[in-house]
C-alpha cells in the first residue's frame, strides 16, 4: 500500500464498492430493485435540474469565451505548454470519447427511430422519425455533454495551475467555500466523485470486454464466457494501467495519437462504403432540427405529457455525463497547463463536438438507411443479439467480408484503454497526498496498479455472474451529487468573470513565491 495514500478518500470509496458488489452478489432482485427505485425518484425529482444544468454550462462557455477571461493564460503567462495543440486535441479526443461512440452511434438512432416519444407524435421509421433520431444524437454526444466536462476541467485547471491550490476537486469550490471549508469537506467532496467513476468505469469496462468478447465470438466462433471475459479483461487492465503508469508524454499521447487515425480511417472507410450522399444529405437536414429545435429538447422533461422517454434517454445520459465529470475534469484541467482559455475551449467543447457530429452523420446516417432502405435487418440485431453486434454486422454487409472484424476489434480495444489509462490516471492522483502545480504531476506504479487491479475484478465479476445492470445505477447515482458539485463550482468562473485580474495575480505572486524558494535547489521538471 502506497504510503502517500489519502485513507480519507480511498478508503470509503474502496468499502462502498465492494459493499455494493457483495449486495449484489448476495441478492441480486433486491440490489437492482433498490437502485431502480433510486434511480427512478432521482430522474423523477431532478430531470428539470439536469436539462437546466446541462444548458447553462453551454451557456457559461460561450459566455467565458468571448469575454476578457477568455484571454488568461492557464498557469500564468510564463506557463509552458505540456503538450502541442494536436496531441493536446487527441488525447481530449479519445479519453472522452472512449469505446461508447463506436457502438452506440450505430445502436442508439435505432432505438429512436422505432421508438420515439409518443408526445411527439411521431410514426416510427417515418422520415420525420429519422431526423429526430439524429438530432437526438447530436443533442446526446455533441456540444452540450462537452460544456459539462469543459466547464469544471477549467475551473479545475485555473484553480490548480493559477491560484495553486491542491490536486483535488474540493480545489474547484476553494474560491467559494474559502480554504478552512474546503479543506474540512474536501475528502468527502472528493470520494463521493471518485465512487461515481470508478463504478462508471467498472460499468463500462464491463460494457467493453462484452463487446469485445462478443466481436471475437463472430470472427473465430464460440461462446462469451466468464474465462473469455477473464482474458479480455485482463489483457485490457494490463494495458492501460500500464500506459498511465509510463506517464502522460508516452503511454496515453501516444495510444490517443494512435487511436485518433483508427478512428479517422474507420470514419473515411464507412463514408466510403456506405450511402456517402444520403448520409451527408440526412446529416445536414438534420443538423437543421438539431438547431431549430435545441431549446426546446434540451429542456424536455415530459412531465407535461406523462411521457418517460426523456428520462430513458436525455435526462439518464446527463446524470451520466456528469457523473464521470469531476474526475474526469483532474485530468483534462492537468493537461491544458500554458494554454488560454480561449483555447481550452477550442479543444474541450469545440473541435470534439464537431469531431462528434461528423461521426454521428457518417455512422448513424449510414445505420438509418440501411435498415430503412436496404432492410438488412439492423434492427433485429440490436433487439436480438445486443447493441455490440450492431456495427459489426453493419460492417459485414457493406463490405461482404468478415475481414473488417478484427479491425473493429482492436480500434474497440484502443478506444477503451485510451480512455481508461487517462480516468486511472486522474483517480491515482486523486487518492495521493501532496500533488501540485510544481511537482511532477505522478501518482506512481503502485496507486494505478491497485486501482487498475479493483477495477478489473469488480468488472469481471459484475458481467460474468451478477450483471451490469446494477454497477451502472450505481455509477448514475452519482450523477446527482456530481451536478450540485459542478454548478456550484462554476459559481468560482463568475468571480473570476467580474476580476480576471485574481487569476493573473496569483499565478504571478505564487510563480515568484516558488522560484524564491527554489533558488539553490534543483527545480522539479513541470512533466506530467
Amino acid at each position: 500500500m502506497p504510503t502517500n495514500i489519502r485513507p480519507s478518500v480511498f478508503w470509503p470509496t474502496f468499502l462502498l464498492l465492494m459493499a455494493a458488489l457483495f449486495a449484489s452478489y448476495w441478492n441480486l432482485e433486491n440490489f437492482l430493485d433498490t437502485t431502480r427505485k433510486i434511480n427512478d425518484i432521482i430522474l423523477s425529482n431532478f430531470s428539470w435540474l439536469f436539462n437546466l444544468g446541462s444548458l447553462y454550462l453551454l451557456i457559461l462557455a460561450i459566455v467565458v469565451y468571448f469575454s476578457p477571461l477568455g484571454r488568461i493564460r492557464i498557469g500564468g503567462e510564463a506557463a509552458t505548454p505540456l503538450l502541442n495543440k494536436l496531441r493536446w486535441f487527441s488525447i481530449t479526443l479519445c479519453t472522452t470519447l472512449a469505446v461508447g461512440v463506436l457502438f452506440w452511434t450505430t445502436a442508439e438512432p435505432l432505438y429512436h427511430l422505432y421508438g420515439p416519444p409518443e408526445s411527439a407524435q411521431l410514426q416510427a421509421g417515418s422520415a420525420q422519425a429519422a431526423q429526430f433520431a439524429m438530432a437526438s444524437m447530436f443533442l446526446h454526444w455533441s456540444f452540450t455533454p462537452y460544456a459539462i466536462y469543459t466547464i469544471p476541467s477549467l475551473v479545475f485547471a485555473l484553480a490548480f495551475y493559477n491560484l495553486r491550490k491542491r490536486f483535488s476537486i474540493s480545489s474547484m469550490l476553494e474560491p467559494i467555500l474559502g480554504a478552512t471549508n474546503s479543506r474540512r469537506y474536501g475528502a468527502a467532496i472528493d470520494a463521493i466523485a471518485l465512487y461515481a467513476l470508478v463504478a462508471g468505469m467498472a460499468s463500462s469496462l464491463g460494457t467493453g470486454a462484452l463487446t469485445i468478447a462478443g466481436g471475437i465470438g463472430q470472427y473465430m466462433g464460440g461462446e462469451t464466457s466468464p474465462l473469455r471475459l477473464g482474458v479480455v479483461i485482463a489483457i485490457i487492465v494490463t494495458t492501460f494501467v500500464l500506459s498511465a503508469a509510463s506517464g502522460l508524454k508516452k503511454g496515453i499521447a501516444r495510444l490517443s495519437a494512435l487511436n485518433a487515425w483508427l478512428l479517422l480511417f474507420l470514419g473515411i472507410t464507412m463514408l466510403l462504403l456506405g450511402p456517402t450522399a444520403f448520409v451527408i444529405s440526412l446529416g445536414s437536414e438534420s443538423i437543421g432540427v438539431y438547431l431549430d429545435t435545441f431549446f426546446s429538447r434540451s429542456l424536455f422533461n415530459g412531465v407535461a405529457a406523462g411521457d418517460p422517454w426523456p428520462q430513458w434517454w436525455t435526462v439518464f445520459y446527463w446524470a451520466v455525463w456528469f457523473a464521470w465529470a469531476p474526475v474526469t475534469a483532474l485530468f483534462l484541467g492537468k493537461i491544458a497547463r500554458g494554454y488560454t482559455v480561449r483555447e481550452f475551449i477550442h479543444i474541450n467543447l469545440v473541435y470534439p463536438s464537431i469531431f462528434a457530429i461528423v461521426w454521428i452523420c457518417i455512422f448513424s446516417g449510414t445505420a438509418i438507411y440501411m435498415d430503412m432502405h436496404q432492410s438488412i435487418g439492423l434492427n433485429d440485431v440490436l433487439n436480438n443479439q445486443g447493441v455490440e453486434h450492431v456495427l459489426y454486422y453493419l460492417f459485414e454487409q457493406l463490405s461482404g467480408t468478415k475481414l473488417i472484424a478484427p479491425i473493429l476489434l482492436f480500434i474497440a480495444y484502443i478506444s477503451y484503454v485510451t480512455a481508461a489509462d487517462s480516468n486511472t490516471d486522474a483517480i491515482g492522483g486523486l487518492c495521493t497526498r501532496g500533488l501540485t502545480a510544481e511537482s511532477d504531476l505522478n501518482t506512481g506504479l503502485s496507486m494505478k496498479v491497485l486501482w487498475g487491479s479493483i477495477i478489473g475484478i469488480v468488472s469481471w465479476v459484475m458481467v460474468s455472474f451478477v450483471g451490469l445492470d446494477g454497477v451502472k445505477m450505481l455509477s448514475n447515482l452519482g450523477g446527482i451529487p456530481a451536478l450540485f458539485i459542478i454548478l456550484f463550482s462554476s459559481i468560482s468562473l463568475w468571480k473570476w468573470l467580474k476580476n480576471p485580474a485574481l487569476l493573473t495575480t496569483a499565478a504571478a505572486t505564487q510563480a515568484v513565491t516558488y522560484s524564491s524558494s527554489c533558488e539553490g535547489k534543483q527545480p522539479h521538471a513541470h512533466q506530467a
